[in-house]
This record gives C-alpha cells, sequence and structure tokens, in this order.
C-alpha cells in the first residue's frame, strides 16, 4: 500500500538548528550551550503557534542524544536521529499537556525519570502546552524539576506562559519564541514553492504571510490549501477569493472614506464588501495594520498626513485605530458581523473629529497667553448687543462701581488680563472646562472675547 500523503508543514519541518526560520537569538543560544557544555536541566519555550517550539525543541533533544554528541549539528541519517524527529525513540518522551494533566500521571513520570536511558545519553521529556496541567500535577513536578538525575532533561512549549506556577517558570531557563516577520515568511514560502514546482506570484506570497499572523505552520497549511485549489500556478486573486481578504487597494479606499467621513460612501463600501463574501473581522484588523503606518508616517513627518486625500493629525488617526481596536470584539463575536462592522467604522469616523478637553484648554490656555497686552481704551465692558458701553444701572452695577472706587490700585480684572484667563482655566474642575469652549465664543456678552486665533 502506498505511502499517504504528508502535508508540506511536515516534510518541510526544520531538521537543523540552521533551518529554523526567524528565531535566531534562540538557536544561538541552544548551540553555544552546547558548545561549552552548559546545558541545564529544564527548558521553557513560550510563544505564539507555528513559531517552531516543538520542532526546536525535537532537534535539540536529537543534538543532545545524537552520536557522538552533544553536537551541534547531528547526523540525520543515523537511526537515533530518525527515531527521535519521528517521534519513536524510547528516551525522548513528547507528552501532550493537554490530555496528561493528572497528578497520577506526573507521578508516573516522576518515577520513570529513576531509571537510566535506554539507548541514548539523555532522557528528555517534552511536555507540549504544559499550562494545561493541573495545579497539583505542577505540585507533584516541583521537586523533581529543581533536582532530577542528571540523566534527565525537561523541556517545556506553552502559548500561554501566564498560566504557569511562578515557582515552575523560575526553575527553567526561559526562551521567548517571536511571531515570524512577513518577509521571513515569504522567502521560505517561496523556497518551498521552487521544492514543490509552483509558480506563485509575490502578492500572493505577500497575501499569504499577511494571514499567517506571524506562523510559519499556518502560512505553509495555507500554501498547501491553495496548490489543492489553484494547482501549480497561484496569483494573489487566488488567495483573496479562498480566504476572503480584501485587497491593499480596497483597504485603502475604506481607509480614505473614513477619514473623508463621506458616511453613505462608506455604507455602500461595506455592502459591497459584505456581498462579495470578504472576512469582514479580517478587513478590519488590515485597516488597524494600515492606519498604524499611517500614524507612524505621520508621527515622523512632523504630526500630520494627507496621503488619504485630506491631512489628518496624528491626535485623530490614534483616535480613529482606537475605535476600530475596541470594535474588533463586536464584529467577531456579535450577532450581525455586518452590523457591527458598520457601527464600527462610522464610530471610528465620529471619534476622530473629537477633541480631548485637555488638548482645548490647553489650546484656549495658548490664545490667552499670545494674546497683546490691551490698552485703558480696550477695557470696557461689553453691553448686551456687544458693542463696547455700560451696563443699564442696577444694583450689582452699583456694587461693582463702590467696590472700585474702594480699591487703591484695582488693577486689570481677571477676564480681561490673559495670564489670570490662564490661571483661571488650570484651576477649573473637570466638570466646568467644558463651558470655556462657550465662554470664549463670545456666548457671555458681558465679558471681553479673547482675541481670535492667528
Amino acid at each position: 500500500m502506498a505511502p499517504g500523503y504528508q502535508v508540506i508543514a511536515r516534510r518541510w519541518r526544520p531538521k537543523q538548528f540552521d533551518e529554523v526560520v526567524g528565531q535566531d537569538h534562540i538557536i544561538r543560544t541552544l548551540k553555544n550551550a552546547i558548545r561549552q557544555k552548559r546545558i541545564a536541566h529544564a527548558y521553557l519555550f513560550v510563544g505564539p503557534r507555528g513559531t517552531g517550539k516543538t520542532t526546536t525543541a525535537r532537534i535539540f533533544a536529537k543534538a543532545l542524544n545524537c552520536e557522538g554528541g552533544p553536537r551541534v549539528s547531528p547526523d540525520d541519517n543515523s537511526d537515533i536521529c530518525r527515531a527521535i524527529m519521528d517521534g519513536s525513540c524510547m528516551d525522548v518522551i513528547e507528552i501532550d499537556g493537554a490530555s496528561n494533566n493528572s497528578v497520577e500521571q506526573i507521578r508516573q513520570l516522576r518515577e520513570d525519570c529513576q531509571y537510566s536511558p535506554a539507548q541514548c545519553s539523555f532522557k528528555i521529556y517534552i511536555i507540549d502546552e504544559v499550562h494545561m496541567l493541573s495545579v497539583g500535577a505542577f505540585n507533584a513536578l516541583l521537586k523533581t524539576l529543581e533536582e532530577p538525575p542528571s540523566h534527565v532533561k525537561f523541556i517545556f512549549a506553552t502559548t500561554q506562559a501566564q498560566k504557569i506556577l511562578p515557582t515552575i517558570v523560575s526553575r527553567c531557563q526561559r526562551f521567548e519564541f517571536r511571531p515570524i516577520s512577513e518577509e521571513k515568511i515569504c522567502g521560505q514560502l517561496s523556497l518551498i514553492a521552487k521544492g514543490e514546482k509552483i509558480e506563485i506570484e509575490d502578492t500572493a506570497l505577500k497575501s499569504i504571510a499577511r494571514l499567517a499572523n506571524g506562523g510559519m505552520r499556518d502560512a505553509q497549511s495555507t500554501l498547501d490549501q491553495l496548490i489543492s485549489f489553484c494547482g501549480t500556478s497561484i496569483t494573489e486573486k487566488d488567495v483573496l477569493e479562498v480566504y476572503g481578504l480584501a485587497s491593499p487597494e480596497e483597504i485603502h479606499r475604506l481607509a480614505s472614506l473614513l477619514a473623508q467621513g463621506n458616511y453613505p460612501k462608506i455604507l455602500a463600501a461595506v455592502d459591497l464588501l459584505a456581498d462579495s463574501g470578504k472576512d469582514l473581522y479580517r478587513i478590519l484588523i488590515d485597516l488597524q495594520a494600515y492606519l498604524r503606518e499611517l500614524l507612524i508616517h505621520g508621527i515622523r513627518s512632523g504630526g500630520e498626513t494627507n496621503r488619504l486625500g485630506m491631512p489628518l493629525t496624528v491626535e485623530s488617526l490614534m483616535r480613529m485605530n482606537d475605535a476600530l481596536h475596541r470594535g474588533k470584539e463586536d464584529v467577531k463575536m456579535g450577532l450581525s458581523q455586518t452590523v457591527n462592522f458598520e457601527v464600527t467604522l462610522l464610530r471610528a469616523v465620529e471619534e476622530s473629529r473629537t477633541r480631548s478637553i485637555d488638548s482645548l484648554i490647553k489650546e484656549l490656555s495658548g490664545m490667552a497667553r499670545k494674546a497683546p497686552p490691551r490698552s485703558s481704551d480696550q477695557r470696557k465692558i461689553v453691553g448686551p448687543t456687544g458693542e463696547p458701553g455700560s451696563r443699564p444701572p442696577g444694583p450689582q452695577a452699583k456694587r461693582r462701581k463702590d467696590t472700585t472706587e474702594s480699591t487703591a490700585n484695582p488693577g486689570p480684572r481677571n477676564h480681561e488680563d490673559p495670564e489670570a484667563v490662564e490661571k483661571a482655566v488650570e484651576t477649573l474642575p473637570n466638570e466646568l472646562r467644558g463651558a470655556m469652549d462657550e465662554l470664549f465664543r463670545g456666548k457671555y456678552t458681558h465679558l471681553s472675547p479673547l482675541p481670535p486665533q492667528s
């Protein structure tokens, strides 16, 4: 019987340290540890899915147990190395933490640790998804993990290090696996495509890498599926069609509509994307990434960018991106993805047009500070009609006149002195600061308005 088909992610799994992509800092440390014979008894590999944690653990186990080892470059053709990579070596035990998480199973592991390896130099336990172990299982492992037999090594792998007990983490050397960059994913996929004799566009490679979110295994699985769909030739259109992605041009157009605040066209664009079967949640993520690039460009260029058809400040882009981020869960988990997506976009437009109270107060204070000093002729009370003059006589006017005459050096009034205005603004409570906007628009006509902004 002919052997079954093996997916790309397994056939192209790295077999040597130098073949691991995107984790140079970890590979360098492990290779130096082997050369200097400073091999620890426990390692903790932490990182997102598909970044090489289990693969690196197998390569490390192979390097420690190879013939004549430990060696940085073990012989892949030896029986022991083939058995380790195939998962059939008796002295390299791979355990799934999700299905072997009880105290009894960890106690059995502690008893097995006491026996010497059968055919290798070390007995190595690779526990994947170790965060799934129960608290009791972790506690049962503590003493053995702290002082294991000299022939035992532990390698833990997890995607959620925060769930592991600190007492476990402190007994391990921790290695952080980073998300793989899109450039390196594209390079590896291009190499795989040549080996598989597949023609693929560079734009299609970029779309696959963008979809993978830093995971090489996800990218390889996506390529495998596209080969089944397209055959030996893959285009960007095929990737967008199969996975419901939006093209970079569509993302740019949608971002431009948000910047312009064109509500009818935004709704029309969303209807078009939804009718064509696009993944709206994925579009929201891509839109966030695009606005982030504009934000960085705006910061580096001095605060403004007009790449969306109209100038936007850094503050506007930050508020827009923040609104999109807060709407992600509603789009992903809500009852109606289209409705939640529309509401999120419209909310992002509205919030990008608002201004924070603190920035407004700061601007008003700056205006008051720059205001030129007024002459005695300009310091007059403004009448109800807006023209200079005195108010109709009344009790309040009489009391103010008496107070002024009884003062030896009256000085300028607070609302007419720029420095006094600034100090008054800074001491206002938060709930009263909103009235400052009306104050400086001249709605309180009995006060002298601030000079217009230059």
